[in-house]
This record gives structure tokens, sequence and C-alpha cells, in this order.
């Protein structure tokens, strides 16, 4: 059984470690769950992943209890079902996605998820960013994944749903280096239970600061509402992949504040001419982990793709380097700043 040190970050290391889990068939226990964080140890949405995990594998599980420092958790064979998991509050649907989608694709039918909670939440991908971003580059792996969001689910009142149906395939290596020319600039403000000037002042920024039409904009009201939300969303579309950058309105944060935020990150992508975003760096990790390889050319990585590395050199025999120097290297600062971006290598 591998030991883990749950302190080392925070509900992603757990996510991962369930990942790899499922799909290698090798237990863990891990200690110290959160306890960086200010509310330390399993919370809501992480006890759903660990339920789905433990459900599409058959696992024995051993502390699994809101506010639990510790976990074990054995697997068995992942099984393909139709499968329902309400997380009960707006904790997000799309990280409790993420934790069993690789397993799934490997099981040896279809599936279908249906998840109840947050689609639209900080600190995790929305349900846009996977539809748009995440999964093309699933599917260019070889993936066979549908997402349909059925209803909208933002902080903190939740309520939000969506059905997911998986084919079971596997995973390749592709490498994506180039992200070929722009094709678009769009940006979407999405409001619910809040003023509709929010959404146009958010636009109108982005509008001067991207220099897009009034075709490129979309002001959208979430009907019937799903409680106070607002979201800024700037997809840049190119040949061979898409970002999406997102920014959520909050009290006492300006709309100018919320696009002027949303631009910085989008035109930062843009001047850089990377081809993987920060945070879909994160998510991609793991897949072309399991996949046997890949490479990509991204902004530079983030402290969860740095300790998302080590974890999965736990897990799984492969190499990971960035501009050719082990993980360890890169985090120590001895990687020179490269403003074309950083080309990540697994093998």
């Amino acid at each position: 059984m591998l030991e883990l040190n749950g302190a080392e970050g925070g509900g992603q290391l757990l996510r991962t470690a369930l990942t790899l889990s499922i799909c290698t068939g090798t237990p863990f226990r891990m200690t110290g769950i959160r306890t960086g964080r200010p509310k330390p140890g399993l919370m809501r949405q992480h006890l759903t992943a660990v339920e789905a995990a433990a459900a599409i594998s058959g696992a024995e599980v051993r502390g699994a209890n809101p506010g639990s420092l510790q976990l074990e958790f054995v697997p068995g064979p992942v099984r393909a079902g139709d499968y329902r998991f309400p997380i009960g509050t707006a904790g997000s649907t799309t990280l409790v996605l993420q934790t069993v989608l690789p397993a799934l694709l490997r099981a040896n039918s279809p599936s279908t998820l249906h998840l109840e909670g947050g689609t639209h939440n900080p600190m995790a991908p929305s349900v846009d960013f996977l539809t748009r971003a995440f999964i093309p580059v699933l599917r260019k792996m070889g993936a066979h994944v549908e997402l349909k969001l059925e209803r909208y689910g933002f902080y903190p009142a939740g309520g939000g749903s969506l059905r997911v149906d998986i084919a079971p395939g596997t995973l390749v290596p592709i490498t994506l280096a180039d992200r070929g020319a722009l094709k678009s600039v769009k940006a979407q403000a999405l409001i619910s239970a809040v003023p509709g000037t929010v959404a146009d002042r958010e636009l109108a920024v982005v509008a001067q600061r991207l220099g897009l039409g009034s075709e490129a904009l979309e002001h959208r009201s979430i009907r019937p509402a799903v409680g106070p939300g607002n979201v800024l969303m700037i997809t840049i579309e190119s040949e061979n992949v898409s970002e999406v950058i997102t920014s959520f309105g909050a009290r006492g944060v300006t709309s100018e504040a919320v696009a002027e935020r949303a631009c910085s990150a989008a035109r930062a992508y843009i001047d850089q001419g990377v081809v993987v975003g920060e945070h879909l760096a994160d998510q991609i990790l793991l897949p072309m982990a399991l996949a046997g390889g890949g490479s990509f050319r991204t902004s530079r990585p983030s402290e969860h793709f740095c300790s998302n590395v080590s974890l999965i050199s736990r897990f799984v025999p492969i190499d990971i380097t960035v501009n050719g120097h082990p993980i360890g290297s890169f985090i120590g600062n001895r990687i020179d700043s490269n403003t074309s971006g950083w080309t990540v290598e697994l093998k």
C-alpha cells in the first residue's frame, strides 16, 4: 500500500490519488489530508469524489468521514454502469467527474454519469471549460465523451446538474506543440439573479481591451434563476486547441475588475503563443501519463502541476520533464525563464 502525504497539497492531490488508484489497481493510504487549508480534512465534495471512485471500482474504504485527515483506499476492478452522484452542496461536479472519467474510459462497456452540485465554481474548471477546452483534447487522445449541461449551478447555491456519456477506449499519446492560426476570440457573460448591467459592464471592458465587436459578445441571463451568480468567460479558439479564460463575479468586486482580470489572462495567453494554458496543463497531465506519453507547450507550470507530477511518479512508471529538465529542477527555479513557453514531455 502506498503511503502518501496529504499535507503536500489540497483536494486535488486526493483526487489525483483516487484516479491513479482505480486506474492502476494500486491501494493507498493518505495522511494529513488538507492540513494546510483553513478547514483541514475531507469536505463534502472530497467525500463525493471518494464515494464515486469507490462506487465504480468496488473499493474498500476507511476514513471517509467529514473532517477526516486520513483515508485508506483499496480499489477493485473498474465497473461500467449508470451512476448518480449528488454532492448535496455547491461542490464542483466537474472535479468529481475528472476523478472517475479516466477509469471509466478503461471500462469494458459504456457508462453514464449524473452529477448534481456546482457547475461554475471558483477554484474549479467550469462545465464550459471542459466542453470547449479539456474534452476536445481528450478526443484527440482517443476518448469518447459527451457532456450535457442540464441545469446551471453557481456557488454558493449549487443545484446544478450534468450528464456525461462515456464509451470505453484507449488513450494514445499526442503532441501539442503548435496551436495553429487564431480563429476567433469570443466573450460570454452569464448572470443569474443579479442585475443585467453587471454583464453589460463586463462585456464593455472586454470589447475595449480585446478589440471585439458586438458579434463576439454574448450576454446571457439564466432562467429560471438558480441563485445569484456571475461568470465571465473568454474563449480563444485556434486551429488545434481552444483556451477558456474564466473570471467570477463576487460581492464587493466591480464588474470592471472581473473583466480586467479575464482580459489580462486572455492577452497573456494570446501574446505568449503557448498551446496549452496553465489550468488545462494541470488537467491533461494525468490523462497523458495514463496514455503512456505525450508532450505539450505551456505557460509556466503551476504548483498544482508540480505536486501532481510528484504523485503520478508514485503510481505510473513515466518520466516527466520540463524543457528537458527533471521536474525537481523546475521546482527549484533553476530553469531559466522562457517567454515563449515551456515544453512538458512525458515518456
